[in-house]
């Protein structure tokens, strides 16, 4: 577009490049990536040293058992028979709708969820194993409660089965509500597993950080090949 200067001699004004007001999907992924293992990093420091942050943990836990059903049915949640059957319909739902457009590598949203999940024992017994944490006293003697593995279960399952259908989805209202859903879900889960006395606090937090790091790095190639 030409324009004229003051003295009225034609000129061609450049175009003015605005300050970006938001972060690049690459700085946003490394912080969604970079936070969660930071603190998963701190967290089982803290759990293996028996620092300040465990022994608050410890103490907080003491005032927040209290067992009852509510909190059981939370706790249910996790379970591999309530979590896994869910992410598996979700799973054959999207694989089927993804098939019947006819694109290409239609597999890899479902094959990725799949695989997600299918790991979860593969990272979570050996951490159990090898930081051999004690659970609270209402739950006797033994080793093995940090992480969480129903923690793990609940997050994958739920987190991996509102990823596969973020795309399906129309409308920004019904992308947050399922969003919504899962983050209540898993929270719930959490609360519950803490407050009937199955695992400490930072057993929770340390497997939601592991999930948020697995969920979010895997996840850009296979939504993309939704696309």
């Amino acid at each position: 577009m030409r324009h004229t200067d003051p003295v009225g001699r034609p000129r061609t004004t450049p175009p003015v490049r605005g300050r970006p007001t938001v972060f690049s999907g690459r700085r946003a992924a490394l912080l969604l990536l970079g936070l969660p293992a930071l603190l998963f990093a701190l967290v089982t420091w803290q759990v293996v040293a028996h620092g300040p942050l465990a022994r608050a943990d410890e103490r907080l836990s003491d005032s927040l058992v209290h067992r009852g059903a509510p909190t059981q049915f939370l706790a249910d949640l996790g379970n591999l028979t309530v979590a896994v059957p869910v992410l598996a319909l979700v799973v054959l739902y999207v694989a089927w709708r993804t098939r019947a457009t006819g694109r290409d590598h239609w597999w890899r949203p479902s094959a990725a969820a799949t695989l997600l999940m299918a790991a979860v024992p593969l990272w979570v017994i050996p951490l159990k194993e090898l930081i051999a944490r004690s659970g609270p006293p209402v739950m006797g003697p033994g080793t093995g409660f940090y992480p969480s593995g129903h923690t793990a279960t609940a997050s994958i399952a739920y987190g991996g089965a509102v990823l596969l259908l973020l795309p399906w989805l129309r409308g920004a209202p019904a992308r947050r509500a399922i969003v919504v859903v899962a983050v209540v879900l898993n929270i719930g889960v959490g609360f519950g597993l803490v407050r009937q006395g199955y695992h400490w606090p930072l057993d929770v937090v340390a497997s939601w950080c592991v999930c948020a790091v697995l969920l979010f790095s895997p996840w850009g190639w296979s939504r993309r090949s939704t696309g």
